[in-house]
């Protein structure tokens, strides 16, 4: 079972952000991960998400109960309620549903019905659900419509046996929503049990993964949420490029940013934030040296097996924003050599790239490059430096260029000229406006770091 459930998650069509073709659109908007998670009446489905949800806790997650689309009953059908099947497909508001799953999908908060069960109707007030980094959508048939299939980004069907369901839903009808046994093992014979064969069963076969036992599996659920953590790190230019690294998203990360590119924040707390993502963005590119294994002796006594990083290595910023990662890469480089380049562009014509100045390391040819930019726009400006560090004998695969933020244009531009360098980035923006600037961005960088500009606080 665990060997399927692995080969499932690696093969299952996972796109968290959307792409077109003929390459990838320039401007690729940030959507939710939907997860949905089906499996017949009380198997546990409530259960996994909540267990999902609980590993996920450094993440933004919301839960959607398919329960909430019922249908409210008329007052005839009120009065015939027994004879009503709650567990055919008709039962739902699946045209609701699908309208809430895309508002939300798209990062808008949406009004979600309160369905009350011992009522049969949706009351006031509508449950107000707001955007999330994931979205799990639980319940008995969401995935029985394809439309609804569509949304997802993951597929799990809950896999229990019947008579354990059965005991289950005995004890929920009758504590939670006041039914005696007797309307419970009517509903169950009458509606639940068919409804299951025809409409929910045959569902499964839709399913990325099958988890047997439910929330007793814990290996599955182990999977399922290291898959999950995966995928929210890894933008679709990542799949494209296989030398691009963003570095996995956290509450902690997302604050820094919201800080850095708010226009409200002052210097002072500008340069202390973007310091503190600069410090991670080069720690991690750091990580992408070569390095050989070491076996030490510690004070104790014992033998740690360990490694030992490149030493030949240097910084080369790209004057005057490159300059301000400097202090990070001295902080975790002692002693290391820091080179500048300077190049000016056309105001009117990004294109039109021109060196201006370069002061680099005479053996720079035998090194190992960290290039520092905090921010990828176009490409242009960096295309030409790169050509720079090329000419002087740097091979191409030695060069980790890091990004505060970084632009799909930029992306493009670099990785398609440079395919053996890598690219390690805080953040994937959606796009460059007419003016040449990254969108959402964080303005002129250098002017709000080194306090210059008109907007100097």
């Amino acid at each position: 079972m665990d060997s399927d459930m692995v080969a499932a998650l690696i093969n299952s069509d996972v796109n968290h952000f959307s792409a077109q073709s003929n390459g990838v659109s320039d401007q690729i908007p940030l959507k939710s991960f939907i997860i949905g998670v089906a499996g017949g009446t009380a198997s546990g489905k409530t259960t996994v998400c909540n267990m999902i949800i609980s590993q996920l806790h450094d993440q933004r997650v919301v839960l959607v109960n398919q329960d909430a689309f019922y249908r409210s009953l008329s007052t005839e059908q009120l009065q015939k309620v027994h004879e009503y099947n709650f567990d055919h497909p008709d039962a739902f508001d699946t045209e609701l549903l699908l309208s809430c799953m895309e508002t939300l999908r798209h990062g808008r908060a949406v009004s979600i019905p309160n369905y009350d069960f011992k009522s049969h109707k949706s009351i006031e007030p509508p449950r107000m659900v707001n955007p999330s980094d994931v979205i799990i959508l639980e319940g008995i048939l969401v995935l029985h419509d394809s439309r609804v299939r569509d949304l997802m980004n993951m597929k799990i069907f809950v896999d229990t046996d019947s008579d354990v369901r059965l005991a289950r839903r005995i004890q929920r009808d009758t504590v939670e929503r006041g039914r005696n046994v007797e309307n419970v093992l009517d509903q169950y014979a009458k509606f639940v049990k068919p409804s299951f064969e025809e409409f929910i069963l045959p569902s499964k076969k839709h399913a990325d993964v099958i988890i047997p036992r439910g929330a007793d599996n814990d290996v599955a659920i182990d999977l399922i949420v290291q898959h999950i953590r995966t995928k929210l790190g890894q933008h679709d230019l990542c799949k494209i490029y296989p030398n691009v690294f963003v570095i996995n998203s956290t509450f902690q990360i997302r604050g820094m940013h919201t800080l850095v590119r708010d226009t409200k924040t002052t210097k002072h707390d500008f340069v202390f934030y973007a310091d503190r993502l600069i410090r991670l963005v080069v720690e991690h590119g750091l990580g992408h040296l070569p390095f050989t294994e070491k076996q030490i002796i510690t004070p104790t006594g014992s033998v740690y097996s360990g490694v030992v990083f490149c030493k030949r290595l240097c910084g080369v910023s790209v004057i005057r924003s490159g300059e301000s990662m400097e202090n990070a890469l001295r902080a975790c480089c002692k002693g290391i050599k820091i080179g500048k380049i300077l190049i000016h562009k056309e105001v009117k014509n990004d294109r039109q790239q021109q060196l201006i100045y370069e002061k680099l390391p005479s053996d720079i040819a035998s090194r190992h490059v960290l290039l520092l930019d905090p921010v990828l726009a176009t490409g242009n400006s960096a295309v030409k430096v790169i050509s720079v560090l090329l000419s002087k004998g740097v091979a191409e695969s030695n060069i980790i260029f890091l990004n505060l933020i970084a632009a799909p244009q930029g992306i493009h531009a670099v990785c398609k000229k440079f395919p053996r360098l890598k690219i390690v980035t805080s953040e994937i923006d959606m796009s460059v406006n007419s003016d040449m600037h990254v969108i959402p961005g964080m303005g002129e960088f250098g002017d709000r770091y080194f306090g210059t500009g008109d907007d100097r606080k």
